[in-house]
């Protein structure tokens, strides 16, 4: 056990972002240092880590997501719908109102990160060609993707995550969250519009930027492919084998060449989630997780209703000091043991995603907007932690009293 939680707890100082001089390890490199350390150390053994350690359906379904998306944005899909919306708009409001209900719709159909990276490069040439202030739109691009993909088990690795390890359905999550969802990006729509005011003062727009281009036998065919894959998602299939159905059909219909379209995916992103799978199950078969959940307990309560508010004001600060992902998997050992799991796992998938808001590096959707941005994305850290502040508890406030309200509807 002594080994076990050396282990642990050096893996989760390199995912809270700690440096140590003498290693130049990330958190990716530090989650697989951590996990090929639970089997040198004999916490766990190879047979462990393969049959019992990893959800490949986690990382089947999160490929199948990343191969579809890539074939996506090689027809141009995400950047052609954006312009569409986008130049309708004939004023900084509306257009910064247009911009947050398509990043939230978007995500909420695909991985919100992905969006964020095909969405920036065209908000940043409208904002230059409009000569408009950046940071409203950036944020709202950053704020409203993670906001919208609360509502579906696809919209972000946590919930995909949380889908797989829960065994909720795509339907029956959906349901759930969709009205928690909406009202989030109502929230960071009404926060950034109340915070820029001033500089979204009413002006006409008439500034033509041009169309990004779009292969249109292609994205028909992409249009195919989603809708499959959601029909199948909501008819009930395994949600990892009907994405890698739909990425397998979409490569061998397109015609596009296989070897550029994984060439997308991002296989670092795979590993971390293999190697935190490793790690927390080491955490677990050491007892420790199981220690730390009896420490946590008692301040927790035993109704289902202040169980989901502490343990979600519990969840986005451990979400600030090790992201999302690695307090989702290690809080999964512990969510069958609330009051109410279902609930439970509910509550996590909307906390920990609304959690990304609160800071700069709180979820890669943020840091994808901002480093993309360049010069135009650089704002100070403690005007960024008041909105999102601001766009992080007013959401978490209206979302959970959403699913609470929804518990005593369905329960009578």
């Amino acid at each position: 056990m002594l080994a076990a939680l050396i282990i642990f707890v050096a893996t989760y100082l390199f995912l809270a972002g700690a440096k140590l001089p003498f290693l130049k390890l990330d958190r990716p490199g530090g989650a697989v240092a951590g996990a090929v350390a639970m089997v040198v150390f004999g916490v766990l053994t190879p047979e462990e880590v393969y049959r019992d350690a990893i959800s490949w359906d986690t990382l089947v379904l999160l490929l199948g997501m990343m191969v579809m998306t890539s074939v996506m944005a090689r027809a141009g899909i995400f950047k052609w719908i954006s312009w569409l919306a986008l130049r309708r708009a004939h004023g900084p409001r509306a257009l910064l109102a247009i911009l947050v209900l398509v990043a939230g719709a978007l995500s909420a159909l695909l991985v919100n990160d992905t969006v964020c990276l095909m969405c920036t490069p065209l908000v940043v040439a409208l904002i230059e060609a409009a000569a408009l202030p950046p940071l409203p739109y950036l944020l709202g691009l950053a704020f409203a993707s993670n906001a919208g993909s609360v509502a579906t088990l696809t919209g972000n690795p946590q919930n995909m995550l949380i889908g797989t390890l829960s065994g909720i359905s795509y339907a029956r999550f959906s349901k759930a969250l969709f009205l928690p969802a909406l009202l989030s990006v109502g929230a960071v729509l009404c926060v950034l519009l109340i915070a820029f005011r001033r500089e979204l003062s009413w002006k006409r727009l008439s500034v033509e930027v041009a169309p990004p281009p779009l292969d249109r036998p292609l994205a028909i065919l992409c249009a195919g492919g989603l809708a499959f894959v959601l029909g199948g998602f909501l008819l009930g299939y395994n949600l990892a084998w009907t994405a890698m159905a739909g990425a397998a059909l979409l490569l061998v219909l397109s015609r596009q060449p296989p070897k550029e379209m994984f060439a997308q995916v991002d296989g670092t992103l795979l590993l971390f989630f293999a190697a935190l799978f490793v790690v927390t199950h080491g955490v677990a078969q050491a007892g420790i997780a199981e220690r730390i959940h009896g420490a946590l307990a008692p301040f927790l309560g035993h109704d289902a209703t202040q169980q989901t508010i502490r343990f979600g004001f519990f969840t986005v600060a451990a979400c600030q000091l090790v992201s999302n992902v690695p307090f989702v998997l290690l809080a999964a050992h512990w969510v069958p043991k609330l009051a109410d799991p279902h609930l439970g796992w509910l509550s996590l998938a909307l906390v920990s995603t609304l959690a990304g808001n609160l800071t700069p590096v709180a979820s890669v959707a943020n840091l994808i907007v901002l480093e993309l941005a360049g010069d135009k994305g650089r704002i100070p850290f403690l005007r960024f932690l008041w909105l999102g502040a601001l766009c992080t508890f007013l959401p978490l406030a209206l979302g959970v009293a959403c699913l609470l309200l929804e518990r005593i509807v369905f329960l009578k």
